[in-house]
């Protein structure tokens, strides 16, 4: 009998491939009975993107910070069918505050009354995978990146120096699932990927993908076809780095998850390709997409994709109406945002991964893709979501 899978955050980048490997039987059909995606935000089946099947339930609007621990377990016992016979957890629920102190509360409570639930309901739990990232390297200090001198990134290095270890929740939470898995028969694993490339179906302000989908649309709607899209950055044109698609994070995640024997209690680094890239790589891919032209910042970067969305919105509105497109994702709270700035211009140094762990471990299951293997099929992916146009007339 197959295992039952649960996912929290499963509308999110990393949690939609997770649910889509799942769904897709990997890794062989009767690996998994039932799968279980908690969304925060409602999620109707037929605009998830998901290939259909009967294994999936899809739960949206649990709280997971709402009441006393007995209160959150009432909670879920009422809205997850079989919590019982729950096998294995897929933590991708993630709450961001600009607050360092109030963010790893949250996200550290946020794990701790999820897993201690889950514990307390079924009597099957085996295995919990928790994503953490590349900042665990310390690439979000930028000028202060303390392991420049250490490429590429592996899973061996120590913790980041202080005043800035204590501000990144990653720790406590690993920590939180060291201490919570000590006396219990489950085990866990992390991963950690660096910037993840992917579909999301509803609105995310940290999909890069998503981004670059609506800004190239719109760029080719007012510009035309093999227009020059000049990269928004400088620096960052060359520097060294991995991509990390959702469909291998997904994968590698769910095959770590039955493999206990070599994955409880590791961590590793998750990317699409042993070799890094560059946006000197990418950019020209990209935009190809759109039947456009991706150019070097030869005389200084291009425009800033959510600040170009933002100044032409009334235009982004004109091309939603032309093309029949759902809305939601511009005009809001979530559509000016420092994200693809922050990723393509201010990441302006080398910050590659080492993956022999991860593929050491994946062995013969390895698998990889290239820049238009990850960005392409997320393209794809908002297409057939009608969420950018699938031609342009």
């Amino acid at each position: 009998m197959g295992g039952h899978a649960l996912v929290f955050g499963a509308s999110g980048i990393t949690g939609w491939g997770a649910v889509n490997a799942l769904l897709s039987d990997y890794p062989t059909p009767d690996a998994f009975d039932r799968v279980t995606a908690l969304t925060n935000r409602p999620l109707p089946v037929e605009e998830s993107g998901w290939p259909a099947s009967k294994k999936l339930n899809v739960v949206s609007g649990l709280d997971l910070l709402s009441g006393d621990q007995a209160a959150l377990e009432e909670s879920i016992r009422q809205q997850v069918p079989q919590i019982e016979t729950v096998s294995h957890v897929y933590f991708f629920a993630y709450i961001y505050n600009a607050d360092s102190e109030t963010e790893i509360q949250i996200n550290v409570d946020l794990l701790k009354r999820a897993i201690t639930a889950v514990d307390s309901l079924s009597g099957k739990l085996a295995f919990v995978v928790l994503p953490t990232g590349v900042k665990t390297y310390g690439v979000h200090l930028l000028d202060k990146f303390p392991f420049a001198d250490k490429l590429p990134l592996s899973e061996s290095l120590p913790p980041i120096p202080e005043p800035f270890k204590s501000k990144l929740f990653y720790y406590p939470q690993v920590e939180l699932l060291q201490q919570l898995s000590a006396t219990k028969t489950w085990k866990w694993c992390d991963v950690i990927p660096d910037i993840v490339v992917g579909f999301v179906p509803n609105n995310n302000a940290y999909c890069l993908a998503q981004w670059l989908a609506l800004y190239l649309s719109l760029y080719r709607e007012l510009n035309g076809p093999g227009a020059e899209v000049v990269f928004p950055g400088t620096k960052s044109w060359t520097i060294k780095s991995n991509d990390s698609n959702q469909d291998i994070i997904g994968r590698f995640a769910v095959y770590a998850s039955l493999h206990p024997e070599w994955s409880a209690g590791e961590r590793y680094n998750v990317a699409d390709n042993a070799t890094y890239s560059s946006w000197e790589v990418r950019w020209p891919i990209i935009c190809d997409y759109f039947g456009l032209k991706g150019v070097a910042p030869t005389n200084g970067p291009g425009p800033d994709p959510s600040v170009y969305i933002h100044e032409n919105r009334e235009r982004w509105f004109e091309l939603e109406r032309k093309y029949g497109l759902k809305g939601g994702r511009v005009g809001n709270e979530k559509s000016l945002t420092i994200v693809s700035n922050f990723l393509m211009n201010q990441f302006d140094f080398d910050r590659q991964i080492d993956l022999t762990k991860m593929h050491r471990a994946w062995g013969d299951a390895k698998e990889e893709t290239d820049v238009q293997g990850a960005w392409h099929v997320a393209f794809d992916r908002f297409r057939a979501a009608n969420i950018i146009p699938k031609a342009f007339t």
